[in-house]
């Protein structure tokens, strides 16, 4: 009798221990651990505010090619975004399945709004704008500050890898980089001579320095300047001719804007090196460096861009 009550005690001990088991473990499911929730939004700090973001929405619309570069180096594809000159390596984004959303400087607010994107990313351009883009949806500002470029480059790539779960993928082509680029600095900063880069337009030219627009070719990639003591601006300091023979640089870096911009054959070369500047180090010595206006004008600060225009800063001093 008393081996069949102990018997009895031990399965009702079994018992409420199974049910205790069943009840933690429906519990957890119903009540997942706050470590083990997935984020389904974060918020992004960028210079024109504080925004809270989905994580991996499924709907963007994109005013930024280098942050357009950034998404397709990844694998993200946005809904819309201005297809007025999208930079050749994107032509992709030309297809007629991405809506064009207007141009970068006037967007098409009606057909974004009708998009009903979960997230806009917009950058300089659109900066003036951005509380009518936020009113549509969570816009982040994501824009490259010239006077610290890699810095606040891999914090863009940084964020894009946050919002899309990307974060592996981006640390590991930022660490690409980083060696390339500290590779060019060591043999830029240690090579005799200057360079000195300018955008032409039209038959004008202007000149642009450390901290500038396209200041990454000194301040980063260092190359030593030809003039320190150039105007900073978007614009550049709006040279002549004369002032680049008196500059004299070793190494001309010149962007082209009208290649991406209007339609037709270029004829930089031809207003670059004219006859008065033929005589100068830079075109004697085979130095004038024409730089892809596709990276450097329209898409700076993009994963794949910075790359591109390390390379050929690489290439031309080398060369």
């Amino acid at each position: 009798m008393k081996k069949y009550v102990l018997v009895m005690i031990m399965a009702l001990f079994t018992m409420i221990a199974a049910a205790c088991n069943s009840s933690t473990t429906d519990g957890e499911k119903a009540e997942p651990a706050e470590n083990d929730e997935k984020l389904t939004e974060i918020t992004v700090t960028h210079e024109l505010g504080e925004t809270t973001v989905p994580v991996n929405p499924e709907k963007v619309v994109v005013f930024d090619f280098g942050t357009l570069d950034t998404m397709a180096e990844l694998g993200i594809d946005p809904i819309g975004l201005p297809k007025q000159n999208i930079p050749e390596y994107l032509s992709q984004y030309e297809d007629e399945k991405y809506v064009n959303t207007g141009s970068l400087k006037e967007p098409d607010f009606e057909k974004i709004n009708e998009l009903a994107p979960d997230l806009i990313v917009i950058s300089g351009r659109q900066m003036d704008l951005y509380d009518q883009f936020a009113e549509i949806a969570p816009t982040v500002y994501l824009a490259v500050d010239t006077a610290d470029y890699m810095e606040s480059f891999k914090s863009n790539a940084t964020t894009i890898g946050e919002i899309f779960g990307k974060e592996t993928e981006v640390e590991e082509k930022l660490a690409e980089i980083d060696e390339k680029v500290a590779a060019l600095n060591e043999k830029a900063s240690t090579m005799e001579g200057n360079g000195l880069v300018i955008l032409a337009n039209e038959g004008k030219i202007s000149a642009y320095g450390p901290a500038s627009r396209f200041g990454i070719i000194h301040d980063v990639f260092g190359v030593k300047p030809a003039d320190e003591n150039i105007e900073v601006s978007t614009h550049g300091q709006s040279i002549s001719f004369e002032y680049l023979v008196e500059t004299d640089p070793d190494y001309l870096f010149v962007v082209d804007r009208g290649a991406v911009v209007t339609e037709g054959e270029s004829s930089v070369k031809q207003v670059v090196e004219n006859d008065l500047v033929k005589n100068t180090k830079a075109v004697v010595n085979d130095h004038v460096i024409y730089l892809d206006p596709n990276v450097w004008y329209l898409s700076g600060g993009g994963l794949q861009s910075v790359l591109e225009q390390t390379d050929e800063i690489e290439k031309g001093i080398t060369e």
